[in-house]
């Protein structure tokens, strides 16, 4: 690294989005690190959102969440990508979930498996810092769905006997404690189940090993289960019956599912069945601008669509009708109230479970561009409402900023694009300076070509706002 590259690194504004940090606090703060100190990290953030957020930049060796704190610690596997990284977020508000989050240079050039000073009381790394245990700590994140012990069970049971589970609330979000008779059996349970989703889309399951040898269960109920003990008193109470491992129980503010007890894995997750209304009736479109290709474009975002059909009667309203309940009700929460095209989509369930085939109704249940294909319940984890910045991939080895650029500039402002590779694939996240210009080049330049390379467009959770 030469001493240009330095002297300029060290004179980033590092606390991105945040001008009222005093010039000492600054200076304090601006030596490149390989560890990227990320601040306002919210319960609803996982690990994985995380790792996304660098993603572009380079491999991600170590991270640390500091839950207590809403804090993590991410350390990059070389120094000038962590640079990259923070030059990026200079200009761009980075905005997982809807929350926007700070990154800055972290005091420490690496992160050791001891206490860092910054306050965390654990580090996952790939391969664990505690040793295997036959005991899992479960920690549930995105949890849509309310998560009981009989859930769980059909979960982890598949990889060995389960003998009990303790459910509770803590900082961190909810958790679970489960122990296997066998601890190979926990092995193989954290080896297969870590990131992935209990149902598709929600309910994501980070795990670690615990220090805890055996668990104590008093009652049998929603909450706590021995099954080793089916004679246990039974709790009435409804509330956690461990109160040594949690903060409290009582019932959490979430909706019952409609289809409990209906897990099959498919992919990321454990889905359950549909309730049958998989057609959505969306309104106010602009019908001198959109088709059917162009919604097709936009809602194939969030699941695969059998049949469109704009009504001839009222041209600004359109049919739209999706595999499943999950993902009509996923594509109307996210996209309900967007604008396109100058017009605010409304987007309601039809009275009609489907649509007929018809020569007024546009076929796309066998669709090559569909992009939740079998075994791809992880295209999921990356569903979100329409933002700023796209993704934009499948694009040719030689093409530049200035090409994408071009192709994509005419439907709004580009305030920044960044190429990056994956797997030796050519990839580029582009901000607009608006969603609307966004969602806009997605719904027109999705599956377009760029010197015949067909590109896939989605919005990006590494967005600006």
């Amino acid at each position: 690294m030469n001493l240009s590259f330095l002297f300029y690194y060290k004179n980033l504004l590092l606390f991105v989005g945040n001008s009222s940090q005093s010039r000492g606090q600054i200076e304090r703060m601006t030596e490149p690190s390989k560890v990227i100190h990320v601040r306002n990290v919210g319960q609803e953030i996982s690990e994985a959102d995380l790792l996304q957020l660098l993603r572009p930049f380079g491999t991600v060796t170590k991270v640390v969440l500091i839950r207590s704190k809403n804090q993590a610690l991410l350390q990059m596997d070389e120094l000038e990508n962590a640079v990259s990284a923070l030059e990026y977020y200079t200009g761009v508000q980075p905005n997982v979930r809807g929350r926007n989050v700070y990154l800055q240079f972290s005091s420490h050039q690496e992160l050791t498996t001891a206490g860092d000073g910054e306050g965390n009381s654990h580090m996952r790394q790939s391969d664990q810092e505690l040793p295997p245990n036959r005991i899992l700590l479960v920690t549930i994140h995105h949890m849509t769905y309310p998560i009981t012990v009989d859930i769980l069970h059909q979960v982890f049971s598949p990889y060995g006997f389960v003998e009990k589970i303790v459910t509770f609330q803590k900082t961190a979000g909810f958790q679970a404690l489960i122990q296997y008779e066998l601890q190979q059996d926990a092995i193989q349970a954290n080896d297969a189940l870590h990131g992935r989703n209990i149902y598709d889309g929600c309910c994501q399951i980070e795990m670690q090993y615990s220090n805890l040898q055996e668990l104590q269960v008093h009652y049998n109920g929603e909450r706590s289960r021995d099954f080793t003990n089916p004679d246990l008193p039974v709790d009435q109470r409804n509330s956690s019956s461990q109160p040594a491992y949690g903060e409290g129980g009582g019932s959490y503010g979430y909706r019952s599912h409609e289809t409990r007890g209906a897990y099959h894995q498919t992919g990321g997750g454990y889905g359950g069945a549909s309730n049958g209304r998989c057609t959505l009736l969306i309104t106010n479109l602009d019908p001198s601008s959109m088709d059917e290709d162009k919604l097709f474009n936009l809602f194939s975002m969030y699941g695969n669509i059998v049949r469109i059909k704009f009504l001839r009667n009222k041209p600004d309203h359109a049919l739209l009708q999706m595999s499943d309940n999950f993902q009509a009700e996923l594509a109307m929460n996210c996209l309900r109230g967007s604008k396109i095209f100058g017009k605010k989509m409304e987007i309601t369930f039809s009275k009609y479970p489907d649509i007929a085939p018809s020569a007024d109704a546009r076929d796309y249940a066998n669709s090559s561009l569909s992009r939740f294909h079998s075994g791809s319940g992880k295209n999921y984890r990356h569903c979100t409402a329409p933002t700023k910045t796209i993704h934009v991939s499948s694009l040719p080895r030689e093409v530049t900023e200035d090409d994408i650029v071009a192709h994509l500039g005419e439907h709004g402002v580009i305030v920044n694009t960044k190429i990056f590779e994956v797997h030796g694939k050519r990839q580029a996240l582009v901000s607009f300076d608006s969603e609307e210009a966004a969602t806009e080049a997605l719904v027109c330049k999705h599956a377009s070509a760029i010197d015949g390379s067909l590109i896939r467009i989605s919005f990006s959770q590494t967005h600006n706002s």
